[in-house]
């Protein structure tokens, strides 16, 4: 008999969503791979209920596809999907940029010293190979321009994007290359907000979002240079 590792059924099956999320989220369960029950329960030393549990959860999210005594397919990311997001990021950055260098130097100054602090924890995540961590820190240099902007409804919109923009960075930055050149994209996002440069700043969040897009594969980003 399997011995649980946790307190609970329910704290197993939620060991096995974070588990399951993270992967998937972060690229390591990339999309169109077949995972199973089994695999999962040995990993976190578990019996199968409470990964069941998890995967359909996870199924109702829309990160996994069920199909009985095979496993759960990882729901590739559309084409669509991608644009979609990254449209409605453009907006939203474009818009939170503009609001903060609206407000002034000392604005600028605060948000400056913020995105700085996540471009320096990106190096070092960067460094470590932590990719899960490097995505949590680019959710938090995004959200902090937007959390400056002064609005919590739009602010509260673009943090229901932050799954799928985990997933979509985590599926593009599977190389160090890669983020290098987020962290790069990302000082020049942040100089610009220091310099109060609407213009270089605009230009900054178009070529970071369009570099997302030709990671992934995709054209058509001619629309953002």
């Amino acid at each position: 008999m399997t011995l649980e590792v946790t307190s609970g059924p329910g704290a197993a099956k939620d060991r096995a969503l974070d588990y399951v999320k993270a992967k998937v989220l972060t690229g390591e369960f990339p999309g169109g791979e077949l995972i199973s029950e089994g695999e999962v329960a040995t990993a976190l030393g578990m019996s199968r209920t409470p990964v069941r549990e998890a995967f359909l959860q996870l199924e109702a999210a829309g990160l996994l596809r069920l199909y009985p005594k095979r496993g759960a397919l990882v729901v590739p990311v559309s084409p669509d999907e991608v644009r979609a997001v990254l449209e409605a990021r453009v907006v939203l950055e474009e818009f939170a940029v503009r609001a903060v260098i609206q407000r002034g130097p000392d604005a600028c100054a605060a948000v400056y010293e913020r995105l700085s602090a996540q471009v320096q924890r990106q190096r070092e995540t960067a460094a470590a190979a932590d990719l899960h961590a490097f995505l949590e820190s680019d959710r938090a240099f995004h959200n902090a321009t937007l959390e400056a902007a002064g609005n919590a409804i739009l602010a509260g919109f673009y943090s229901t994007l932050r799954d799928r923009q985990m997933r979509m960075i985590g599926e593009s930055a599977r190389n160090a290359q890669r983020l290098a050149t987020i962290i790069d994209e990302h000082e020049r996002i942040a100089e610009a907000l220091r310099d109060g440069d609407g213009e270089a700043a605009r230009r900054a969040v178009r070529a970071h979002l369009a570099g997302t897009m030709r990671a992934l594969g995709l054209t058509g980003d001619e629309q953002w240079s």
